[in-house]
């Protein structure tokens, strides 16, 4: 199942709640089931990642029982996995890092896709290669927001969407959707492996509730 959203509809869907879930999942019927407590909670975006085997037979899954939820690949570390992504049904990608084959591939297939950066020099490769968001990772090591405000002096002005992740939680979500040119935060506390773990998915219906809470609290300031 192909996606049929282009870039800006799919930047547009995770820049309206903020919030960019990393979830980490077994099987596809666990996915299903995190997916439909995600979107009781008010959630809607969610990255399935691929540290875990059977990752795009998750997307699948959840993009035939779940299709009001906007689910991307994650982790996608070879063009490999970006073939398997795409394949899957995945509505966009996410790397940690900046892959220039997985990237130029998945600019080449029109998959929306948002490159892990973590320097100017690979934001403007990035820029180059005509991309409208990318993750900086791992955020809060790189400097947290100060970071992000620094980044923003040279490049506010190109319209690019900042993404970041690792080292954010619930607590300091405000603080990074506060930071210039950034569009959404993410995470994995909002699907905790615990609560997956347990099928306990009334627990995560709660923490995404609390987390898209959060995040229109810390918009409307």
């Amino acid at each position: 199942m192909q996606s049929s959203l282009n870039t800006e509809q799919v930047l547009a869907r995770i820049c309206a709640v903020g919030l960019m879930p990393a979830v980490g999942v077994y099987t596809p019927d666990a996915a299903v089931e995190v997916a439909r407590a995600m979107l009781a909670g008010g959630l809607d975006v969610m990255e399935v990642t691929f540290r875990k085997p059977g990752a795009e037979q998750s997307i699948a899954a959840i993009r035939a029982a779940v299709p009001e939820m906007l689910v991307g690949a994650g982790t996608l570390l070879s063009v490999a996995q970006l073939e398997l992504a795409i394949k899957s049904g995945a509505q966009f990608g996410v790397t940690p890092g900046f892959n220039p084959a997985v990237v130029r591939g998945a600019v080449a297939s029109g998959l929306p896709f948002f490159p892990g950066v973590a320097s100017p020099g690979e934001l403007e490769q990035a820029l180059a290669l005509g991309l409208r968001a990318v993750k900086v990772f791992p955020a809060e090591q790189l400097g947290g927001p100060a970071y992000l405000k620094a980044l923003s002096g040279p490049y506010r002005h190109t319209g690019m969407k900042l993404i970041p992740m690792g080292g954010v939680n619930v607590d300091t979500l405000p603080s990074y959707l506060a930071a210039p040119m950034v569009g959404a935060a993410g995470g994995s506390w909002m699907v905790t492996e615990q609560a997956v773990a347990n099928r306990d998915w009334n627990a995560i219906r709660e923490l995404a509730a609390d987390a898209v809470q959060r995040a229109a609290a810390a918009r409307a300031k």
